[in-house]
């Protein structure tokens, strides 16, 4: 057990950080490659005030009119992503082994409201899947790598909360939170997960489009 530990918390952790960072940089050389060479055009109407406004006006909550037409999803949306990316970067735990390791330390969540922001994850994302078998617009486009990519999602959060709380197996729950976790990291460049690296690249794009060509709102 300790030296899974071991092998997990050290080499394993490495692979799955350069295996997000070069897969990105992979990914974002290969968009720039295939933009270059199928739609060359593309690049002499970017523009950073009109991609900028729309990435603004998709990063407010009821800001575009497709969040408004959809109330319940742009709570749940909005209340998801914030949780995804604030839980882990502030959670005490991590930041404790970020400290002991290269004596680097930042403001932490209490642990109380770390608990609810890790509730909502795991709650949303039961959300999206019962939307997912409900829904007949996402059922069509829904394929078996989507409920893959959930549970890939929930992993991290759903161990992690068991093994601070020490229900059940607490030793195979921490070793279970670091595994998925270092997967999720992993797969991120590979993955519809991606789109929390390069939608601002794909929002630039529409906002440069309609702004610039159409003359129009994209939003």
């Amino acid at each position: 057990m300790h030296a899974f530990y071991q092998f997990i918390t050290g080499p394993m952790a490495w692979a799955s950080f350069a295996l997000f960072f070069a897969g990105c940089l992979y990914r974002l050389v290969s968009m720039i490659r295939l933009a270059n060479r199928t739609e060359k055009f593309i690049f002499s109407y970017l523009s950073l005030k009109y991609g900028f406004r729309s990435i603004l006006h998709w990063l407010i909550p009821f800001g575009t009119e497709s969040w408004r037409q959809h109330p319940w999803l742009t709570i749940v949306t909005f209340a998801f992503h914030s949780c995804l990316i604030i839980t882990p970067l502030f959670l005490l735990s991590h930041i404790v082994l970020w400290e002991e390791r290269w004596n680097i330390r930042w403001w932490a969540l209490p642990d109380t409201l770390a608990d609810v922001m890790t509730f909502i994850v795991i709650m949303s994302c039961i959300f999206f899947l019962v939307r997912r078998r409900v829904s007949p617009e996402v059922r069509f486009v829904t394929d078996p790598s989507d409920y893959f990519i959930l549970a890939i999602v929930i992993a991290p959060f759903l161990t992690g909360f068991l093994a601070y709380h020490q229900w059940f197996a607490y030793r195979f729950f921490v070793l279970s939170h670091i595994l998925s976790g270092e997967i999720m990291l992993a797969v991120i460049p590979f993955t519809r997960l991606s789109h929390m690296v390069f939608s601002p690249l794909t929002r630039i794009y529409m906002g440069s489009e309609f702004g610039g060509i159409r003359h129009a709102k994209d939003w």
